[in-house]
């Protein structure tokens, strides 16, 4: 733990660091004051609030590798983010630090309270100069480009001269507010695509009866997480093993998350059914004004129906909410389904950052270099970014 006080602007604030084993620092009081950043958070993360990150944390790190970096303001937690160290950057034998994640966290944007944001990184990043451990440099993954926080990092090593580069951007489908559920399906698909869409709606509901529901509470989860589990694992997910219910700690990961989440009003799911059988699910977790795509699963013995795309575009009725004003699809680039239903695009990325002392950094100076050589030969170097002494 260390603490000081701190003028920014005009302000002075009290700031406590704490930065242990997440074993150590999670407990009731933690969790209180986490659930309140995450309800004022600059921007939301899903994937970082504590029903989620916790369910994580205990599945896939039960020896506790992980550390968390908290900033308290007296007693209130302002900024909250996993942190990990790791032998290895890509197939690179780099030793680096990381911000935690896993292949069920689609984004790594840590919580910070709103005014905090360029507190968190002028705290967080001369930490990791003091205890950088064998890492080399700082990376940290799968931020919203054009989010506050990236926009503080960025500022933050600039005026310490700290090299930082964007050395990746991706852009995956976004869904915004602003037109009513109809008026933005006619938007966003052609007529001959929408024709088709409803012809084979109308005919999947010649085969029995067909249903949508949409649920909020916490009324069947258990059930309707079963189901979702087994018709996901009768997929191709099932064949090559990569279902949730492929494996124990993806399972419970998944239990677990979806009863915290409906525990706190994050969850909605949502169904399609004939004759009360489910031939598409989708769960969306609620972190206002956003919210984030989760998972999806489909019968395909009904694929001709495209039974996923109409539950998509019964999905489009979050443009209705007047507290979500986006929905992160979680989709990776390019997506055959959802982009070209979803117009928006949301931008996400990868930072490298200097820490530690003079010699770890002229080292990360020689890797960052290679690195951006290389991209530049796979994308524009306009895609790429450096700040700071790389100036």
């Amino acid at each position: 733990m260390a603490s000081r006080a701190t003028i920014f602007g005009n302000e002075a604030y009290s700031l406590v660091t704490r930065f242990d084993s997440w074993r150590v620092l999670i407990d009731e009081s933690l969790t209180l004051a986490w659930d309140d950043l995450a309800n004022n958070a600059a921007e939301p993360n899903a994937f970082n609030e504590s029903w989620f990150l916790r369910s994580a944390l205990e599945q896939f790190d039960p020896e506790a590798r992980v550390k968390l970096f908290t900033l308290w303001e007296k007693s209130e937690l302002v900024a909250l983010m996993p942190i990990a160290p790791l032998p290895n950057y890509g197939r690179w034998p780099v030793p680096h630090i990381q911000n935690w994640l896993h292949h069920n966290t689609f984004l790594g944007t840590p919580l910070v309270r709103t005014g905090f944001e360029t507190h968190f990184w002028s705290e967080l990043l001369p930490l990791l100069d003091r205890q950088p451990g064998s890492a080399l440099f700082a990376h940290f993954n799968c931020l919203a480009i054009d989010g506050p926080l990236a926009a503080a990092l960025q500022m933050v090593c600039k005026t310490a001269r700290r090299r930082c580069a964007l050395v990746h951007r991706e852009e995956r489908a976004l869904l915004e507010a602003g037109m009513s559920t109809a008026e933005y399906f006619e938007a966003a698909v052609r007529g001959k695509k929408r024709k088709e869409l409803r012809r084979q709606k109308n005919r999947l509901g010649e085969e029995g009866e067909l249903t949508f529901v949409s649920q909020w509470d916490e009324a069947g989860l258990d059930e309707w997480t079963a189901e979702f589990l087994a018709l996901e694992r009768s997929g191709w997910k099932g064949s090559n093993g990569s279902a949730l219910d492929c494996s124990e700690q993806t399972r419970m990961l998944f239990i677990n998350a979806l009863r915290g989440a409906a525990h706190r009003n994050r969850l909605e799911r949502l169904a399609l059914r004939l004759d009360g059988r489910p031939l598409a699910m989708l769960v969306n977790f609620l972190s206002a004004p956003g919210s984030f795509s989760f998972k999806t699963a489909f019968d395909e013995a009904t694929s001709r129906y495209s039974p996923g795309v109409l539950l998509q575009i019964e999905n489009l009725a979050l443009l209705e909410r007047p507290d979500i004003l986006w929905c992160d699809s979680c989709a990776s680039e390019g997506h055959p389904m959802i982009d070209s239903l979803w117009t928006g695009r949301r931008a996400i990325g990868r930072y490298s950052v200097a820490i530690g002392g003079p010699g770890r950094r002229t080292l990360f100076g020689a890797l960052l270099k290679a690195e951006l050589t290389r991209a530049a030969t796979r994308k524009s170097p306009s895609s790429l970014r450096t700040q700071g002494d790389a100036e």
